[in-house]
This record gives C-alpha cells, structure tokens and sequence, in this order.
C-alpha cells in the first residue's frame, strides 16, 4: 500500500512538471502517516519475547506481565485471538499503561532449538497446556489469573474481564523484595511434573477411552527399566506444544512393550512394534484405531516439534484418503 501510492504521487510530479517539490513532500507525508495507521497495534511496539527480559522490567515498573502463549504459524484460534483482540487499538490502549506484554510463541518452524527450549520451560514453569493461554503473572513471578483458549470474545470484553483481574499495584521498592525473597526461595525447591491426567497408563483403557472418543490413539512405548528411555517418554508427554496437540487429535497412553508381554495387551503392544525389540534409550510413537494395528509410527527421541510436524501430516493424509 505503501509503495503504491508513493509510486503515484512521484508519477504525478513526472506528468506536470508545474507541481511543486513542496506539495510532492506533503503528498508523501499523507502516505506515510496512513501507512503508520494501517500497522497492527500488536506489531507497533512493546512486546517482549524474552521471559527474563519482561520480568526484569515489571520488577522496574511494579506492573504484571501479561503473557500471551501462542503457536504463530499453526494454532487458528491464536490468530484470530491475535486479530480479534491484540492487534487493536482499544487493547493497546488499555495495555500499555497497566501490563507488561510478553509473547511466546513457539511456531512449528522458525525459531532454533535453543530458543524453543527456553520458550518451552515458561510453559512448564506455569502449566501451560493449551494455546492459545494468556497468564497475568506478577513481577514476583507468581500466576495471578490464567485465561485458556479463545472463544470469539470481542476486544472491549475481553480486555473488561482481563482488566478485572488485575491486582493493585504495589510499590516498586516493596516489588522489588518480594522478587528476591520469591528467588531464594525457588532455588531452594525442586519442582518435578508428572503426565497429566489425561495420559493413559495401559493400553486397554487408551481402547475403552478411544471408542468413545471417536478418536485414534496415539501411544509413547518405552521399554520397562531403561531410565533414559522412560526420561525421553515423560519430557515428550510434558511438552507443551506436543501435549496440546496430542490432547486435541488424539487418546494418548503412555506403555511398555514388555511390561505383561505374557498377556493379551503386553502382546499387542509387541505386535504394534511389528515383533522388534526396542533399542536401549530409544521410544517409539505409534498411532492406532484399535490397539492392534498400526497406522503409523516414528522415534519419539526427535525434537517434539519435528514428531508433532509428522503427526499432522499423518492426520493429514488421514483425512485426504477419507473424502477419495
């Protein structure tokens, strides 16, 4: 738009020579000052990427940060959360006097693997497991309100609700000591995650739950014993961007081929690996319907964001294939 109507103003200066070097430089500033106003809100300004960054600032400010989990280049209602909402001027002008605007966004593609994994420990720090999720975290570090999904507000509700939550401000001197009692007393505890609820522990009741659900089931097979194994199992479970899609498209479980391999289930769960031993260190993804054959299968020791890219184009062709 921009290039466009610069290009014609300059075209006019050329057809009459009679115009005026001033009227061409006015004709450009108008150009320039819409250019400015058609510029998302989002996009202007004042939007950390960098979770240190943002709370060194809302230790400063005394204000809490407003953290918006996103996955740019694959989640719909984060977009349309984005353009509903974010990129408008109504919630700029809310935002920029009250919040700190923090954004993670971890894209399918794009970022490196050293970003990702700083991106992904903000969202295991606060348990996030839905995208898009917005938190209202204080310059202490604590979770003030969470918001999950996106459901179509428009931005004057979404930002009165979001406004609601907001705790009185406190003094920057009195923010600034609670932050560094809360550290100490961080780096003093250890915290630990488990699956979440949702992640079967046997193949039978990821069956039962399937039929139901109406949905493939996903399993994460590890051999029994090997501790590495079973490491790269539950840091896969725990991903945030592997753990949101998994919940959406999938029953998910969590086995071991030779947990009851004298058993009907510990047989298919060997039958699914197609009668191989697992190597040591090594997990297996497999997709079924029905817990006896495979649809589809690859190593869970990658990069989550390279099994979920693989994952969606299995679904992918899945859906293809029905409408032949």
């Amino acid at each position: 738009m921009l290039v466009t109507h610069a290009a014609v103003a300059v075209e006019v200066f050329r057809g009459d020579s009679r115009i005026r070097s001033g009227r061409l430089a006015a004709m450009l500033s108008v150009v320039l000052t819409l250019a400015a106003f058609c510029q998302p809100a989002a996009a202007l300004e004042n939007w950390f990427t960098s979770y240190d960054e943002a709370m060194t600032k809302a230790q400063q400010s005394g204000r809490p940060v407003l953290t918006v989990f996103t996955g740019s280049d694959w989640c719909p209602h984060c977009k349309t959360l984005e353009s509903n909402v974010l990129e408008t001027d109504l919630f700029r002008a809310w935002a920029e006097p009250n919040v700190i605007l923090l954004m993670i966004d971890l894209p399918q593609e794009g970022i490196s693997p050293a970003v990702r994994s700083e991106r992904s420990q903000v969202c295991l720090k606060y348990g996030v497991r839905t995208f898009p999720s917005v938190l209202l975290i204080g310059p202490d570090g604590s979770k003030i309100a969470v918001q999950a999904g996106y459901t179509g507000q428009s931005a004057e509700n979404w930002v009165t609700g979001m406004a609601q939550k907001l705790p009185a401000r406190p003094a920057v001197k009195q923010v600034l000591t609670e932050a560094a009692e809360n550290a100490a007393k961080s780096g003093n505890q250890a915290s630990s995650r488990s699956p979440g609820p949702d992640v079967h522990a046997s193949l039978d009741k990821a069956v039962e739950t399937a039929r139901g659900a109406k949905r493939p089931i996903l399993l994460v097979v590890a051999r029994p014993g090997d501790n590495k194994a079973k490491s790269h199992s539950e840091s896969l479970i725990n991903d945030p961007e592997f753990e949101s899609f998994a919940r959406e498209n999938f029953v998910v479980a969590q086995v071991a081929p030779a947990a009851a391999s004298d058993t009907q289930t510990g047989q298919s769960i060997e039958n699914l690996l197609g009668g191989a031993e697992l190597p040591p260190e090594s997990v297996e993804i497999i997709v079924t319907d029905d817990g006896q054959t495979p649809l589809f299968s690859q190593s869970g020791t990658q990069p989550p964001a390279r099994i979920v890219s693989g994952l969606r184009r299995f679904l992918a062709a899945r859906q293809s294939a029905r409408f032949r």
